[in-house]
């Protein structure tokens, strides 16, 4: 009996120094000047999306307008306080001009000091000087210059697809597609040419190797996942020490051998393709550099991001096989998720939008008719003003990486210059929620329109460039985003010459977001039907 009370006392004890243990954590934004949301029991704010209640669009827009005059404003993830900017000026100040005291995302791979971890040694994943000398490796093989070189890489892969159309409407079968599932096949296509040097087509076969290994590796709705994105969440440095890794082993050596037979057969056939393992080779011979009269500019359009000084500092490292393997597992990354997303809610504002729809195939028609039987160049492409207003507006409100964040790798004193000044201590992370910030109507009149008026001629001098954050703000922006700019718009070009959109009976008008998604995805998908313009 007596035994069996000090086992409850004990357990008790446990119970209540935990409940003071997270209670304490919960105190850190009493002492700052900003207000912060009250959090839940050890989930903190983010317990509604933890449970599946509400959606990540609706759970990050009510986080950041429950405080609608602050321009930062704090919240939990689990036990970890957070600053969530609401203001450009403020984004500006920390993304930009006191970059050096926020270079790092917050880290939840493995360390980089892992040689084998993919995720870990990407670009994304990297910090402080080593970040810095990948971005400026990298740099040069993203610029205007570059694209226009893989150009028809990308061009061969969206003509594909229009002729997988083309073929399924001859032999007499409803073009009826979701278009999730279609654009991770084109963009996987895109992705397993340019970065990985091998050629699939993955409408026409559709459980080809490639493409079913990367749909395991990224399948974001399985069970181990979701766990280990929750532990990664709670208890990040819990899962660094158990390597704890969101793809398997197996896949990820998978992806690693098909680089490197693919560098092998080039060295030993002296193969030269332009496509980013040729890039990849050029920087371990130390052969990548910027051009003296290259120029940096919005040469994609108005979402490019301008790479920062940091991208152009000459370095010296001696980069090792798994770390530049790696760049193309991110690439993959980007191009199978965030392309795909970028074009399923391009498509399905196209075909509720009709006139908008028309107005983009009238453009596409006098190019065709310009060109006289050339082909489409990256010139070309570029010098669409109302194909660059469609995807800057699909862009603005319908931003693939909803959020974007920062840790502070020093103590940084923050000054609004207005009286709110305070410390933000080392190791504190930032988000940058940009899905909110493109549908605040303080920025963007009437958000919920899909209106690429906002992005013409006229009217482009209204937007504020630090509260449009497609491709994230500051020197650690996306470097590919002249790449998937061309991507989306060879998509778009390809996909209206030859078919009208038009929303599929199944589909979902309003659209909305499913609950249990990690990334930016539709409830019941977005089902499309095509009608041949020449039927």
């Amino acid at each position: 009996m007596a035994v069996d009370l000090l086992t409850a006392v004990a357990i008790c004890a446990i119970i209540l120094l935990i409940f003071h243990y997270i209670s304490k954590k919960y105190q850190y934004f009493l002492s700052k000047p900003i207000p912060c949301i009250k959090p839940a029991f050890f989930f903190g704010t983010n317990a509604p999306l933890l449970f599946r209640m509400t959606d990540m669009v609706t759970h990050i827009k009510k986080l950041f307008n429950t405080f609608p005059d602050a321009k930062m404003i704090g919240f939990y993830d689990f036990t970890e306080p957070i600053f969530m900017l609401r203001d450009p000026t403020a984004i500006r100040k920390i993304g930009v001009k006191d970059f050096d005291f926020f270079t790092d995302h917050t880290p939840i791979f493995n360390s980089p000091d892992d040689e084998n971890s993919l995720f870990g040694n990407s670009l994304f994943a990297l910090r402080g000087q080593k970040w810095r000398d990948m971005r400026a490796t990298l740099s040069p093989a993203f610029t205007g210059s570059k694209m226009r070189h893989m150009f028809e890489l990308v061009a061969d892969c969206a003509q594909a697809m229009n002729q997988f159309f083309v073929a399924e409407m001859k032999v007499g079968r409803e073009l009826e597609y979701e278009m999730k599932d279609t654009f991770s096949r084109v963009g996987n296509d895109v992705i397993a040419t340019v970065a990985f040097g091998i050629q699939v087509n993955s409408l026409k076969d559709r459980d080809n190797e490639f493409y079913m290994k990367g749909k395991d590796m990224l399948n974001f709705q399985s069970f181990k996942v979701l766990v280990k994105f929750l532990l990664t969440r709670s208890a990040p440095g819990l899962a660094r020490k158990f390597g704890i890794e969101f793809a398997d082993r197996d896949l990820t050596n998978y992806f690693k051998r098909t680089i490197v037979d693919n560098m092998e057969q080039r060295t030993t056939h002296n193969i030269v393709r332009n496509d980013m393992i040729h890039m990849l080779m050029e920087v371990r011979k130390g052969a990548l550099k910027h051009s003296k009269d290259e120029l940096d500019h919005k040469d994609a359009g108005f979402a490019t991001v301008e790479e920062s000084n940091v991208g152009r500092v000459a370095h010296s490292r001696i980069w090792t096989e798994n770390e530049l393997i790696s760049q193309c597992f991110l690439f993959f990354l980007a191009g199978f998720e965030t392309v795909s997303t970028c074009m399923m809610f391009t498509t399905y504002e196209l075909s509720i939008n009709p006139e908008v729809q028309n107005r983009l195939y009238e453009e596409i028609k006098e190019i065709e008719q310009s060109l006289e039987q050339k082909p489409l160049s990256y010139e070309v492409l570029q010098k669409m003003p109302y194909m660059d207003m469609v995807v800057s507006e699909s862009l603005r409100k319908w931003p693939p990486a909803v959020v974007s964040d920062r840790i502070c790798v020093k103590d940084y004193r923050y000054d609004d210059g207005a009286g709110t000044a305070f410390m933000i201590e080392k190791g504190r992370s930032i988000w940058i929620p940009a899905i909110a910030i493109h549908n605040d109507p303080k920025f963007y009149p009437n958000p919920d329109k899909f209106d690429p008026e906002r992005f013409s001629a006229e009217n482009i001098s209204k937007i504020d460039a630090a509260a449009y954050l497609p491709f994230g703000v500051g020197p650690r922006n996306c470097i590919g985003s002249r790449l998937a700019l061309m991507e989306v718009k060879l998509m778009l070009y390809y996909l209206l010459k030859d078919f009208q959109m038009e929303p599929a009976e199944r589909m979902e008008v309003p659209i909305r977001i499913r609950k249990n998604a990690i990334t930016l995805q539709a409830e019941n998908g977005v089902w499309v039907r095509l009608k041949p313009r020449n039927a």
